[in-house]
């Protein structure tokens, strides 16, 4: 019973679920920063899938978009093409060679500090513009294991529950070293933190009440560095 209600409530993949409506309502606000923009355009999705593209309803002519991943992808339908590199170190990519670099909750993904300091700087290099999107550390149901205040734990106590239950999108790790990993790999972002990454940008906040469930940093046409 629980798992049905978090997954209607933060399954990406249902349309009905909060969740995705969320993302539609943050995709619209991409869509309408996009159109100042002339075409063709070519944007870099860190971390991104066609399946995100698509669902979101994209279908823009003179857009093309480079889906890049830690693994290698299989080739993809235009306006798609799949790259395999890593966020922290775009090897390869000149500088500002994309228009725009997106990046839905993906930077929250890299272990450490430094690490999300590099790939916003590889961001910030590679791009005109930017658009990146993460969960905001003060909201209090933490996202990926949809479990309230579950990032103020410490760390032995996210350890210890991440490999006995299965929460939210977090399966239940097999073993120790699978629910060290996993606890490490999430580094939630503050607002002052996206500030830090990506100075200058303007900041959306995805509301829920009265708290912020994300912030987005990003560029817009009279901002283009």
């Amino acid at each position: 019973m629980l798992q049905e209600i978090v997954k209607k409530v933060s399954d990406n993949t249902n349309p009905q679920s909060f969740s995705h409506r969320f993302r539609l309502r943050r995709f619209e606000r991409f869509r309408q920063l996009l159109n100042q923009l002339p075409r063709p355009l070519t944007i870099l999705d860190i971390g991104g899938t066609e399946a995100f593209w698509r669902g979101m309803g994209f279908d823009e002519p003179g857009v093309s978009i480079t889906l890049l991943n830690l693994e290698a992808a299989p080739p993809a339908q235009p306006p798609f093409t799949t790259l395999r590199g890593d966020a922290t170190h775009l090897e390869g990519i000149a500088d500002k060679s994309y228009d725009i670099v997106f990046s839905n909750s993906v930077i929250e993904h890299l272990f450490t500090w430094e690490n999300q300091q590099k790939m916003a700087a590889e961001v910030l290099r590679v791009g005109r513009y930017h658009y990146i999107q993460t969960p905001n550390y003060w909201f209090p149901i933490e996202p990926h294991w949809v479990f309230p205040f579950f990032q103020y734990f410490p760390k032995a106590v996210r350890r210890w529950l991440t490999q006995r239950f299965t929460l939210g999108h977090i399966g239940r790790a097999p073993d120790a070293a699978a629910a060290r990993k996993q606890v490490e790999e999430i580094r939630l972002l503050t607002k002052k933190e996206l500030q830090q990454l990506f100075p200058g940008s303007a900041l959306y906040a995805e509301k829920i009440g009265l708290f912020s469930k994300s912030y987005t940093a990003y560029t817009a046409e009279n901002q283009s560095r």
